[in-house]
């Protein structure tokens, strides 16, 4: 939609995200109500289910992108060359974590923000009617990160306004909650930003460097009424972990269930979170968490330790044990393929998942990931000696840095499983028929007969167990589908999802 404004220096911004894991893009939403606000003229367009139309190009007088994750960056920067083929003086600005890896591709007067970027927006914004009044071009790139005053500090004076969601396309469009009952809409809210951990491979760090910042409640709560009124039946807190402040998780929840008491929720949270916060995710499930997303990575304790994960595999053996015992299902996300990974290490990790009885509730996609080394990576600051003689060059297309394993069997495992997986998430094919075929490469790569999986010694209630639809991960390649929609130029409902 546009708003017409009439205030002095207004222009006309177009706010795009190519991918945000299958949810309402709040790359558009949040920032798209506070430049509105500011008495700009907006449109938002989502990438990930709608091609990009030509009109909404013609019409705007600069693009606004949101890059969230390494998988939404490359798409955007496809989207990029795009753009300027229509409307090469187009003034650009990059916006979330990755924005800064994006740079590159940005021209005199364009922005990169990460991080806390509101007021660099803002500004930015604010500049670019002076700007064309005097003809294109401009200072050169900028390059910002935006970050809280402390890891204690609770917000920024004057709180933004709420996500407006009239901007993207309905809930109905995006990720439902999957479980025994029918399907519910999902809508995404944030009610923390940043982390205090430091995990070597992740990028919110490079960013927040260990500061987070609470949303405040009123505003979580504003957008939760939001997406309840839209129909949403389930809550997705897209925090990079809601147990970094335990304190405020609580009140969310506990004012989310008080208001909305029919809806459920799930939120990710790392395994040394839910072991040092028992009695918390307890009550997390008694308000009405039906799942946890926990980074696992590996078995690996050579791995965990290079990623300073700050939890060992039996720490999540028995995040497992917590979780399900007050009924909440873990969905663990893992890292499979790194340097130090060696094919013993898949079959360690394939066997964990059997024995705790994760077959079903690990998406096909997380059997293949593989490290991404983006510049500014914890890993390159101080690299050991594995790291160090596997690395073979920065690669400006894959935006990042390449490495190799010392066991080429590694790779080549890693290149038939992820397209193995690929081909799976694609064609909705079962958890279990996935993992066999998965555990059957890696034993032809080992060399080695199949043993067999170990028995579960973990159990779960049966049914189905609840998760999103919507099964991709955010350190994903993207595909070669995702690459089409995300370059497409036609009318906004060109693309159905």
């Amino acid at each position: 939609m546009s708003r017409v404004v009439a205030s002095v220096g207004a222009v006309r911004l177009l706010l795009v995200s190519t991918y945000e894991l299958g949810q309402q893009p709040l790359g558009i939403a949040g920032p798209g109500a506070l430049l509105a606000a500011a008495g700009h003229e907006v449109r938002g367009r989502d990438l990930a289910i709608d091609a990009l139309d030509p009109a909404d190009l013609d019409w705007a007088d600069a693009l606004v992108c949101s890059v969230p994750m390494h998988t939404a960056l490359r798409l955007a920067l496809a989207t990029l060359t795009t753009v300027r083929a229509r409307r090469p003086d187009l003034p650009v600005a990059l916006h979330g974590l990755y924005a800064p890896v994006g740079a590159a591709a940005l021209r005199d007067g364009d922005l990169a923000v990460a991080g806390e970027s509101d007021g660099a927006l803002l500004d930015w914004a604010g500049s670019l009617g002076g700007r064309r009044a005097a003809g294109p071009g401009g200072p050169e790139v900028r390059v910002e990160i935006g970050r809280p005053r402390s890891s204690t500090a609770a917000d920024a004076p004057g709180a933004p306004p709420a996500p407006d969601r009239t901007l993207v396309p309905p809930l109905s469009r995006y990720a439902r909650l999957v479980s025994d009952a029918p399907d519910r809409l999902v809508g995404g809210v944030e009610s923390s930003r940043g982390c205090s951990h430091r995990c070597t491979h992740c990028p919110v760090p490079t960013v927040y460097d260990g500061r987070t910042r609470v949303v405040p409640l009123d505003a979580v709560l504003a957008d939760v009424d939001q997406v309840v009124a839209a129909g949403a039946g389930h809550v997705h807190f897209a925090d990079p972990d809601f147990l970094n402040r335990p304190a405020h998780a609580l009140r969310v929840a506990r004012a989310l269930h008080e208001r909305h008491p029919g809806v459920s929720f799930d939120a990710t949270i790392k395994v040394s979170h839910v072991l040092a916060n028992r009695e918390v995710v307890g009550e997390l499930a008694r308000l009405g968490c039906t799942f946890v997303v926990s980074a696992f990575e590996s078995t690996s304790e050579r791995v965990l330790a290079a990623l300073d994960k700050g939890h060992r595999a039996p720490d999540a053996a028995e995040a497992v044990r917590v979780l399900r015992g007050f009924g909440i299902e873990p969905r663990p996300s893992f890292l499979p393929f790194t340097p130090w990974t060696t094919v013993a290490d898949v079959v360690d990790l394939l066997d964990f998942v059997a024995a705790h009885d994760l077959v079903e509730s690990v998406d096909a996609v997380q059997y293949g990931i593989r490290l991404l080394l983006p510049p500014g990576s914890l890993l390159l600051r101080e690299p050991d000696a594995v790291l160090s003689a596997s690395l073979r060059g920065y690669d400006p297309d894959a935006l990042g840095w390449r490495w190799e394993s010392v066991e080429p069997r590694v790779d080549e495992l890693q290149a038939a499983v992820a397209a193995r997986t690929e081909q799976a998430a694609a064609r909705g094919e079962p958890a279990a028929e996935t993992y066999d075929a998965v555990r059957s490469l890696t034993f032809a790569a080992a060399g080695a007969a199949d043993p067999g999986a170990p028995a579960s010694r973990s159990t779960t209630r049966p049914g189905v167990r609840p998760r999103l639809s919507e099964s991709w991960f955010c350190c994903a390649e993207p595909t070669a589908s995702q690459v089409v929609v995300a370059t497409r130029l036609g009318p906004a409902s060109a693309v159905a999802r």
